[in-house]
């Protein structure tokens, strides 16, 4: 029989994963949480307060890190605005007679466009907690998958238990459109992960006070929870909305022309503009409840990237994949450079793969493993370069050696 193994009583944290975990009748506290504790008491409480940049500092921001999606990162770059801005006139002026709507933001757009990321970075600009939610593992209390509460957890956590920093973090919900219903037909049988987890969601991502548990998993009634307000958390919610086109195409008269047989393929640039005209009687067709779209006062869409776009995430930003690798090489005192061409391949290979900016990396990544594996143990090599043929033909790539003799 396997021995239990204990785990402190407020953050779940198991005894190998603590420096120390003092030992109480019935209950367990880590080093972690009783340092938490003293800082709770001795500190003087904080004011918390975010930086409030202004929509085009936002925005220049994102360029550093986001290619393309102008509109999109400007329509982010206001909503975030908006909602940091009332947080502080409320903290500000807490008896106006002004009643300030929450904001939240629905991302639409294809899959590796950039929806996670964007989200990610504006939580690095802002400097507060960050947590991912996938909307497909979550279900209705009482029924097998994640309560919603457990979303608001990873917040906590993230925040280190800061509850008054967690309630004005940001959560990112992936694969939003996962949660359509499933039949606009009533049925004796529960939508338990579609339009179920949509009402189950309605309250957090409104504002309310959340019991959130701590360890997390399912509540039970002797449990003591952890009760964090929502009001002032960001939700933005993201999906890919596949065939939403097609219902904003019908509604525009426009019918379906630019699809093939199969209604799977479309010219990119009026899939662009039938997102462009998505409204809230779209969304609801597609399967989303009013209530829950009505909690997204800012909805932006994503454009699919373009060749020259993928070849722009590669170089370009602050954190692009080429940068990261080259430095991994530099590490060991070799240069690493790609031809144009090689860039172009790559990026060919990347858009034919349908996943966007995210089957990058695993290109680069395959198409290095040899080198990365090889070059620690050769101290001679100095310089690598990748060309087209690495790529399309699995060409060795050309490598410089120190003990190579140079033509006089």
């Amino acid at each position: 029989m396997a021995k239990e193994v204990a785990s402190c009583s407020f953050c779940g944290r198991e005894e190998d994963a603590v420096e120390k975990l003092v030992s109480g009748p019935g209950a367990f506290i880590c080093d972690k949480c009783i340092r938490l504790c003293m800082d709770i008491i001795l500190k003087k409480p904080t004011s918390h307060e975010i930086k409030v940049l202004k929509p085009k500092e936002i925005n220049d921001r994102l360029d550093e890190y986001i290619i393309g999606q102008e509109l999109a990162k400007k329509a982010i770059s206001v909503a975030v605005y908006n909602h940091y801005k009332r947080i502080r006139a409320l903290h500000r002026d807490k008896k106006s007679d002004v009643e300030y709507i929450k904001s939240n933001v629905l991302l639409l757009g294809p899959t590796g466009s950039g929806k996670t990321l964007i989200a990610r970075t504006l939580a690095n600009i802002l400097d507060v907690p960050f947590a991912i939610a996938d909307a497909t593992t979550l279900t209705e209390a009482g029924y097998v998958g994640e309560d919603v509460e457990n979303i608001i957890l990873r917040l906590v956590q993230n925040a280190e238990y800061d509850i008054a920093r967690a309630e004005q973090g940001i959560i990112y919900i992936d694969e939003i459109d996962k949660l359509r219903k499933t039949s606009s037909n009533v049925s004796i049988t529960r939508d338990v992960s579609g339009e179920g987890v949509q009402q189950a969601l309605l309250k957090i991502v409104e504002g309310t006070i959340a019991n959130v548990p701590p360890k997390g998993g399912r509540k039970h009634p002797n449990q003591e929870y952890i009760k964090v307000n929502t009001e002032n958390i960001l939700f933005i919610a993201g999906g890919a909305f596949v065939h939403l086109d097609k219902i904003v195409a019908k509604r525009l008269g426009k019918g379906v022309i630019g699809f093939d047989e199969t209604n799977r393929h479309v010219d990119p640039t009026e899939l662009s503009y039938l997102f462009s005209k998505v409204e809230v009687e779209d969304l609801v067709e597609f399967g989303i409840i009013p209530e829950f779209i009505g909690r997204f006062n800012s909805i932006a869409h994503f454009n699919e990237l373009e060749l020259d776009d993928l070849i722009e995430i590669l170089v370009k930003p602050k954190n692009a994949i080429l940068k990261q690798y080259q430095m991994l090489f530099e590490e060991d005192g070799v240069h690493l450079s790609f031809t144009e061409d090689a860039l172009r391949a790559v990026a060919q290979k990347a858009k034919k793969a349908g996943t966007g900016a995210r089957a990058l990396r695993m290109i680069v990544e395959t198409l290095l493993l040899d080198l990365m594996y090889s070059i620690p143990s050769d101290p001679t090599v100095t310089e690598v370069l990748i060309e087209e043929g690495c790529i399309t033909n699995k060409d060795e790539p050309t490598i410089k050696r120190s003990n190579e003799k140079t033509g006089s």
